[in-house]
């Protein structure tokens, strides 16, 4: 479950996260977001057949990650992050390109997502790769206070 990519000076590498790499991805976690997922959130994704979760490296170094939950026909992408100085050199493209493989191997037919409205950089991404918005969820998110985007991707769209 490896890819390797040559793109923008990054060697981009997607793997299977691992236990070892939960540390510097609770690290990234505080560092990337106003909400963040506890390490123990990572773990407990870890030990579930339901849930997958990815890596990206450079030259070894964790730059991005993401984590996935696959419940019957439907998925649904949990997090994505990118460090900050490896944004817009495809990381998050390549996570998100290799999560919608195995979702479309499981026969999945979508791929849903939350994100907050303020993130115009996250929805306009998520729309280049067939996201739509479904709906609004209010008050979704708690540091700050802010309603969440529902977004979907048609997998036989994709």
């Amino acid at each position: 479950m490896s890819s390797v990519g040559k793109t923008s000076k990054l060697t981009i590498t997607i793997r299977a996260m691992t236990a070892e790499d939960i540390p510097r991805i609770g690290a990234l976690e505080q560092e990337l977001f106003p909400d963040p997922w506890s390490e123990n959130a990572f773990y407990e994704a870890l030990a579930e057949d339901d849930w997958g979760s990815l890596v990206a490296l450079d030259d070894g170094e964790i730059i991005g990650y993401a984590c996935y939950l696959i419940i019957d026909v439907e998925s649904h992408l949990t997090n994505i992050a990118v460090v900050e100085s490896c944004r817009r050199k495809s990381v998050a493209k390549q996570l998100l390109e290799h999560i919608l493989r195995v979702v479309k191997e499981a026969e999945c037919e979508y791929l849903l997502l939350e994100v907050r409205p303020t993130n115009t950089g996250a929805i306009a991404f998520y729309r280049r790769h067939g996201f739509r918005q479904l709906y609004r969820r209010p008050n979704y998110y708690r540091n700050p206070v802010e309603d969440a985007l529902v977004m979907v991707c048609y997998l036989d769209d994709a």
